[in-house]
C-alpha cells in the first residue's frame, strides 16, 4: 500500500499481489496477467517481453514454463508468424480479469475508505461521525437530543442520491436515505450499490407515511395525482436527486402523467418542512412530503403511501454514537404520528 498525505493533497493506492501455484511452480499473478493481457493485445512473444521488459528469450522460457506446468499450450502460432492465445489461454485469461475485476472494486472501496479516515485524521476532525442524510424531521430531532458527550455526529442535509454517492466514493461514514416504495436492491444506482457485498450494512431505521400536503381544508379538492394537473393549482417540488423527487417521478410515469402537465413542477425546495412552509404561507397548493411537516404546519394530508429510511455505513464501523443514534430514533419512532417501527434487520 502506498500512501502520500500533506495539506494539499493526500492520495491511497493498493496493488494487486500474490501468486498462483500450479504444480510445483509459483507463478505471480501480476506476471501472469501481463503476460497473456499483452499476448492478446499485441499478438506476439515481442509484444509480451517488451511489456514485462525482459529479453525475447527469457519471455519465451516464463511462457514455456508456464505451459509445462500447466500441462497444454496457452500460445500457438498464427500466419504471418504472430501468436495468439488458445482457447485455453483465453479462458484462463479471462478467469484472471475476472477475479481482478472483484478484488479490484473492493480494494477501490477500502481505499476510499482510508482516504476518508486520513482526511479526518489530518483535520483534527477524527473523533467525529461524519452523516450525510436525507432531511427527516424525526432524525433532525433525534440528533439534536444526543448529548455531546456521547460523541459527535457531523451532519450534512442532501437528497438521498447525493449521501448514497458520497458514501460510495468513501467521503462520509454514515448515509440516511429512502426509495421510496423500493427497497434499495429493487431501485436504481447509486441506492442498489449499498449491499453486504460491497461491505455495507444497510440498516431500515425507520418507517414513514408520504403523501399530499395540502392547504387546510384541502380547498381546491385534489383526491389524485391527475388532480394535479388542474388549472390554476400549484405544486411546490422536490430537488433533483432527492428520494421524495424519485418517488414522485415515478408514481407520475405510473399514472402516464407528464411532468409538463404540473404546473410549478420546476420549483423546488430541499426539506419537507420547506414545502409545507410554502403552502402554508399560501405560495403553493400542494407537494409531496411526510405527515410530520404536515402536522406541524396545520396542513391537510392525502396519504400515498409509506416507505422505509435506511442509514448505511460500512460493516466495519464501530461507533458506539451511531448505535445510539439507531436506539434513538426507534424509541421514538413508533409514538409520533406518521411513523412506526422497521425491521432490525440489516441487509
Amino acid at each position: 500500500m502506498n500512501v502520500v498525505a500533506g495539506r494539499e493533497s493526500l492520495a491511497v493506492a493498493f496493488k494487486l499481489g500474490g501468486t498462483v501455484r500450479i504444480g510445483a511452480k509459483a507463478f505471480e499473478v501480476g506476471d501472469l496477467m501481463v503476460m497473456l493481457e499483452a499476448i492478446r493485445r499485441t499478438g506476439s512473444i515481442k509484444g509480451f517481453a517488451e511489456t514485462l521488459g525482459l529479453s525475447y528469450r527469457a519471455a519465451w522460457n516464463r511462457l514455456q514454463a508456464c505451459e509445462t506446468a500447466l500441462g497444454r499450450p496457452i500460445v500457438r502460432k498464427t500466419q504471418g508468424q504472430g501468436s495468439e492465445l488458445t482457447e485455453f489461454g483465453t479462458t484462463l485469461a479471462e478467469a484472471f480479469a475476472s477475479a481482478a475485476s472483484g478484488v479490484g472494486a473492493s480494494l477501490e472501496r477500502e481505499t476510499r475508505a482510508i482516504e476518508h479516515r486520513l482526511r479526518r485524521l489530518l483535520t483534527g476532525q477524527a473523533g467525529a461521525l461524519a452523516l450525510a442524510a436525507s432531511h427527516d424531521p424525526l432524525l433532525l430531532d433525534v440528533l439534536h437530543a444526543i448529548p455531546p458527550e456521547h460523541g459527535e455526529i457531523r451532519l450534512s442535509v442532501m437528497g438521498s442520491s447525493a449521501a448514497v454517492r458520497l458514501l460510495l466514493a468513501g467521503g462520509i461514514d454514515v448515509a440516511g436515505f429512502h426509495c421510496g416504495a423500493l427497497s434499495p436492491e429493487q431501485a436504481e444506482a447509486p441506492f442498489s450499490g449499498v449491499n453486504a457485498a460491497a461491505g455495507f450494512a444497510v440498516h431500515p431505521l425507520f418507517e414513514r407515511e408520504q403523501g399530499l400536503l395540502l392547504a387546510p381544508g384541502n380547498p381546491l379538492g385534489i383526491r389524485t395525482l391527475a388532480d394535479l394537473t388542474a388549472g390554476g393549482v400549484r405544486y411546490v417540488n422536490r430537488q433533483p436527486g432527492s428520494g421524495t423527487r424519485l418517488w414522485f417521478d415515478r408514481m407520475l410515469a405510473e399514472a402516464g402523467l407528464a411532468p409538463a402537465r404540473i404546473r410549478g413542477y420546476e420549483v423546488e425546495e430541499f426539506t419537507h418542512q420547506a414545502v409545507a412552509a410554502m403552502i402554508a404561507c399560501g405560495a403553493a397548493d400542494v407537494g409531496l412530503g411526510v405527515r410530520a411537516a404536515a402536522d406541524r404546519l396545520g396542513l391537510d394530508f392525502l396519504s400515498v403511501g409509506w416507505e422505509r429510511y435506511y442509514l448505511a455505513a460500512s460493516r466495519t464501523l464501530a461507533a458506539p454514537v451511531f448505535d445510539e443514534l439507531i436506539a434513538a430514533v426507534g424509541a421514538r419512532a413508533a409514538d409520533i404520528p406518521g411513523y412506526r417501527l422497521a425491521e432490525t434487520d440489516m441487509h
